[in-house]
């Protein structure tokens, strides 16, 4: 099945969120790095994990995610458990080239985004729903995910999935936590009360200390919320813990499929396994 076909006949969806490694690494160290992504894809995707590939995330140039996975991973996982992502920070050339790589080698489905407008290259459009748009006409079939932040404006956002530009069958969310319901709750009841049917996968950040300095320099880049986060682990809560919190706060409001960030790349299904536990008890 695909990514869509998933989020719209299974009660619920677990995805985990990867970095390729970064461009600039030594040749040693950029092999060691996707030797352990490949270990953690087929450790994840052997669990019925999906696995998102992220490009360029927080302005780190990174490795071309399509070019090594095909090299690499040959048929030993199935496509449609893997959703590359693509931003809008490269040429339209490039963009080009890699959505039709992308179905020439059999990746059903392909999350398309602006990128970060702060750091690393600029973008060549000015909305992600330009370069969906592009790629729509190229690959009509091609599922495309779009995104929405919940914690920005959520009845804003709501209208903005329902516009017939976006050229998404499906959306992910920025991160958001349990310290942050009342926006999420927000979001939900106003994509009800308007129609929308798209299906949502919202991602939740495994955050692995009560470093303030790391947490305020992730907060350039996600809605971080700082001092609630010290609070807990200062209170005794391990990240496994906080994490599961996250999970059981979105279940109470009605979201049921999850992308979780910032796993760890070594043990990664053990981790997984724990997170999910804790989340079900």
């Amino acid at each position: 099945m695909s990514f869509l076909q998933d989020l719209r006949g299974r009660d619920d969806v677990i995805a985990v969120e990867l970095r390729p490694p970064r461009a600039e690494l030594e040749s040693s160290a950029g092999i060691d790095a996707w030797i352990d992504s490949y270990h953690a894809i087929r450790a994840f995707t052997r669990h019925d994990v999906r696995v998102m590939l992220t490009d360029s995330a927080v302005g780190a140039q990174e490795e071309n995610n399509l070019r090594h996975l095909i090299t690499n991973l040959g048929e030993a996982v199935p496509r449609s458990r893997i959703i590359p992502f693509l931003t809008a920070k490269h040429s339209m050339k490039y963009c080009q080239a890699y959505a039709d790589q992308a179905v020439h080698h059999g990746f059903p489905s392909l999350v398309v985004l602006g990128g970060d407008k702060h750091v690393g290259r600029p973008r060549i459009v000015e909305h992600a729903w330009q370069l969906r748009e592009t790629i729509r006409r190229r690959h009509p079939a091609l599922e495309l995910g779009g995104w929405a932040n919940p914690v920005a404006d959520p009845a804003g956002q709501a209208r903005f999935l329902l516009d017939p530009r976006v050229n998404a069958d499906f959306y992910l969310t920025q991160i958001v936590s349990h310290h942050q319901a009342r926006a999420v709750e927000a979001f939900l009841a106003g994509g009800t009360r308007q129609g929308l049917s798209l299906p949502g996968v919202f991602g939740v950040f495994y955050y692995r200390s009560a470093n303030e300095k790391t947490l305020r320099m992730l907060s350039q880049f996600l809605p971080v919320p700082v001092e609630a986060l010290v609070a807990e682990f200062e209170s005794g809560a391990t990240p496994v813990e906080i994490c599961a919190r996250t999970l059981r706060a979105l279940r109470a409001l009605g979201a049921r499929h999850f992308y979780l960030s910032n796993l760890p790349l070594r043990g990664t299904a053990a981790v997984l396994t724990s997170i999910l536990e804790h989340a079900a008890s």
